[in-house]
């Protein structure tokens, strides 16, 4: 089982010295880093590091995180934040769990006492409200079901025909998906600390991007309820 640590990044540069250092080049098989055209030597100093950086070809994190399941070798792939949202010392855990044969396992902000910095009230309550949604209508059993930081088999992407939906909330589909197949599904408690630099980045776009943000997800929601 091959594990692929996917790393989308545009202009992190002091996230990635801060984070990348921490994280362990044995804990998976492929480090794969996508860039989004950073201008503030978030790729210079990546590469001055030893990491292979591949270009981002369309613009928008979408697109980032496309490329980087179609360029991903891995059998398991897990998102990673390079902002200081994902802590690098759930990695290990996450591969450790998901080996035991799950087919997906989320580290949830929500699990056991864990809990999110980067939580507003407004996005706590969005995060429960929305969840919660999840588990009724599609019989989840989730704590998180929105956060990105999770391992899930590669294969997923076809099995569950996610790539017909790619200008959806990835992990949102993946975890309607995954809970309207009955998939073997895991949590494991992961803190989400605040962002290094304490800015909105591309995944964390200010008020309106989440409200806008927020909007998708019913939409989401309701697409795929009624295609039941």
């Amino acid at each position: 089982m091959k594990i692929t640590l996917f790393i989308p990044t545009y202009n992190e540069i002091q996230g990635v010295k801060v984070i990348m250092p921490r994280i362990k080049k044995e804990w998976v098989d492929e480090i794969l880093i996508i860039d989004g055209n950073s201008t503030d030597g978030t790729k210079e100093w990546l590469e001055q590091n030893g990491y292979k950086v591949i270009t981002q070809k369309k613009l928008g994190l979408l697109a980032a995180w496309w490329q980087g399941f179609e360029t991903a070798t891995g059998d398991i792939i897990i998102p990673f934040s390079p902002d200081g949202n994902s802590v690098p010392e759930v990695i290990p855990v996450l591969v450790d769990k998901i080996k035991e044969g799950y087919d997906m396992v989320i580290a949830s902000r929500y699990k056991d006492g864990a809990k999110s910095d980067d939580d507003t009230w407004i996005t706590a309550i969005g995060n429960f409200m929305f969840t919660k949604l999840i588990n009724i209508l599609f019989g989840g059993q989730y704590t998180d079901a929105l956060g990105m930081y999770r391992a899930f088999k590669k294969e997923l992407i076809v099995s569950l025909k996610l790539d017909d939906s790619k200008n959806e909330i990835f992990e949102v589909l993946l975890s309607i998906r995954a809970a309207k197949r009955k998939l073997k599904i895991a949590e494991i408690p992961g803190d989400e600390p605040p962002r290094v630099d304490g800015e909105d980045s591309r995944a964390h776009p200010g008020f309106w991007g989440r409200f806008k943000g927020g909007l998708k997800m019913v939409s989401i929601i309701s697409k795929e309820f009624f295609k039941r």
